[in-house]
């Protein structure tokens, strides 16, 4: 990757110019047999749609503050970036009522309610689903984002030490945010290529970087499970054999 990358949006626009047709994120979710592959070009474009309806839907500005209420979820992920690209600061499983703006999924609306600023909904279906019945007070997500732009432009250029990202009680900079995701990767072993099966959530840094930033950081992949625990050992090890498993965090 490119040494010069400072934030996660860098990492994606490397991944992006090196190798657009290799897996970035492999989704499952285990509740509903749900799996989505997405290419690094196709993640690239979910990217670029959600920060231009960031950025002009929804008026977002570097040093805005999004609570975001989303479990571990290839949606999830494309939004971390997003807001990278913009320089929107995720505040993950945050105060809605300290926000900007909310991104919530269909489990945590009463709370998202909270926030006096805009307000946006994911049903989490498979597919990117619609909600059969728009939640009153939110953009529906699957409803906005089709329309939206396939390339994106800031509209000020995004400070790589200005703060990005809030987990577990602590604030890291973009530039951290690209530090420890590099660290975390070396420690683990992977690289070009690796393959990283994670059923962490999202809730901590932890589950962040092997979930989304290390693989992104190192030219790796992640393969994404959300309720894994209703897995077996049998169905585990199938999974790992089939998606070319390099490395497992669970």
């Amino acid at each position: 990757m490119n040494a010069t990358d400072r934030t996660p949006a860098d990492l994606l626009g490397s991944a992006l110019a090196a190798d657009p047709p290799r897996p970035l994120v492999t989704f499952y979710d285990d509740a509903t047999g749900e799996r989505v592959e997405l290419s690094v070009a196709t993640f690239a474009n979910w990217v670029a749609k959600t920060a231009n309806l960031l950025q002009d839907d929804l008026a977002a500005a570097p040093g805005d503050r999004c609570a975001l209420l989303l479990p571990a979820h290839w949606q999830t992920a494309v939004w971390l970036v997003a807001c990278s690209s913009v320089g929107v600061l995720v505040d993950i499983g945050g105060d809605p009522a300290a926000a900007d703006l909310v991104v919530s999924g269909p489990d945590t609306l009463k709370e998202a309610r909270e926030c006096s600023g805009e307000r946006v909904a994911l049903s989490l279906q498979p597919l990117g689903g619609r909600f059969p019945q728009l939640p009153e007070g939110f953009a529906d997500y699957a409803v906005e984002v089709p329309s939206q732009g396939d390339r994106f432009a800031p509209y000020s250029p995004v400070d790589p030490e200005a703060p990005a990202l809030a987990v577990g009680g602590v604030e890291l900079t973009s530039a951290e945010v690209v530090e420890r995701a590099h660290a975390d990767a070396a420690a683990q072993g992977l690289g070009p290529g690796s393959r990283i099966l994670s059923g962490l959530p999202y809730e901590s840094w932890e589950g962040l970087s092997y979930g989304l930033y290390a693989p992104l950081a190192t030219g790796g992949s992640v393969v994404l499970c959300r309720h894994l625990d209703r897995l077996d050992e049998k169905g585990l090890a199938g999974r790992k054999e089939s998606e070319r498993v390099t490395a497992t965090m669970s």
